[in-house]
């Protein structure tokens, strides 16, 4: 399955627009933002554990990246409310699952090969720090390193955003709105810009929060299931 696989492309999916889609698990269900692969696959989803569902032990060959967007998600590792930031890096294990239900932002099989770096943050204990070359930007940095920035963004009411992305960029919106080439993100809406191409956004009267991802889209890692030995 491909679906916005060509990374030299922006794309965009309003995810309150499309239909959620069962797993192979029951009570698991998402909706896609890209993918490439069947069910192991380089993916971005929005994913959602019905209360009392569980995935079946496994490890992540490629990474796992996730922002808990609702509800408390789960593993043996601990609990993680809305608002926790976890990377597991590749050929990390664990059994997902959520007693209360949640749903999550997660990446799958976009590490670095070399990436060994463990994230589990809760982002309301980050504090927001004003960005000197943005005015209007609140950022809370997430995880950092020499290919990629990730972190939430408080973007200020009715104003021009302007950003020249080093290495592409992916926007979640958490709450409020933003309107980017005349089409409007709202809650739960994801846009990804190419490595090249620019920002220039315009919030609305309730301005916007954002999760956001820059710099791994420079060179698209070749680590995907279709690229894994056998």
């Amino acid at each position: 399955m491909e679906l916005h696989a060509d990374f030299s492309q922006r794309a965009a999916v309003h995810t309150d627009a499309t239909d959620w889609v069962a797993s192979p698990m029951p009570g698991v269900a998402r909706k896609m933002l890209d993918r490439i692969g069947d069910e192991v696959a380089r993916a971005t989803s929005v994913v959602r554990y019905a209360p009392g569902s569980h995935f079946s032990a496994h490890t992540h060959g490629g990474g796992e990246e996730f922002l808990v967007l609702e509800g408390v998600f789960q593993d043996e590792h601990g609990d993680y409310p809305e608002g926790w930031y976890v990377r597991n890096p590749p050929h990390t294990s664990h059994t997902p699952g959520s007693n209360a239900g949640c749903i999550i932002l997660v990446k799958l099989w976009q590490f670095a090969p070399s990436d060994t770096h463990q994230v589990r943050l809760a982002a309301g204990s980050v504090t927001p720090v004003a960005d000197p070359a943005r005015p209007h930007v609140l950022v809370q940095t997430l995880h950092r390193d020499a290919r990629e920035s990730v972190r939430i963004e408080a973007w200020a009411a009715n104003q021009e955003i302007v950003h020249a992305p080093a290495g592409g960029m992916e926007l979640f919106v958490l709450d409020g709105a933003f309107s980017e080439s005349g089409e409007h993100f709202r809650r739960w809406s994801w846009l990804r810009l190419p490595a090249g191409a620019p920002l220039h956004a315009r919030t609305g009267a309730a301005g916007a929060r954002l999760w956001v991802k820059e710099g791994h889209l420079a060179q698209v890692p070749q680590n995907s299931p279709q690229f894994a030995a056998t």
